[in-house]
């Protein structure tokens, strides 16, 4: 078994800020409900109001993948499209 680590934070542009605030709380309710989704959150520095620490966690390679295509395609897409994202993604495999 697989899990797929994404970890990293996002900077978003003063000019999006209130878009991606207001889109922010259904992208988290979405992604959460995703088959595969074992942990997703967005975190909001208080001292850098437009730096977010992202965290999430997928079963495997592939509900990782379908949540990215999903992602791309939703209104968070469009929301985000001029945010910088600065991630590391990790495969770990765990053999028993």
């Amino acid at each position: 078994m697989s899990k797929v680590t994404l970890s990293g934070h996002i900077e978003v542009p003063a000019e999006d800020l209130g878009a991606v605030l207001a889109e922010l709380p259904n992208h988290i309710a979405l992604t959460q409900q995703e088959a595969g989704c074992i942990t997703f959150t967005v975190t909001r520095n208080p001292e850098k109001p437009q730096y977010f620490e992202v965290y999430e966690e997928f079963t495997n390679q592939a509900t990782f993948e379908k949540h990215q295509a999903r992602v791309k395609a939703s209104h968070w897409g469009e929301v985000t499209k001029n945010v910088e994202r600065f991630y590391t993604i990790t495969d770990h495999s765990c053999t028993q």
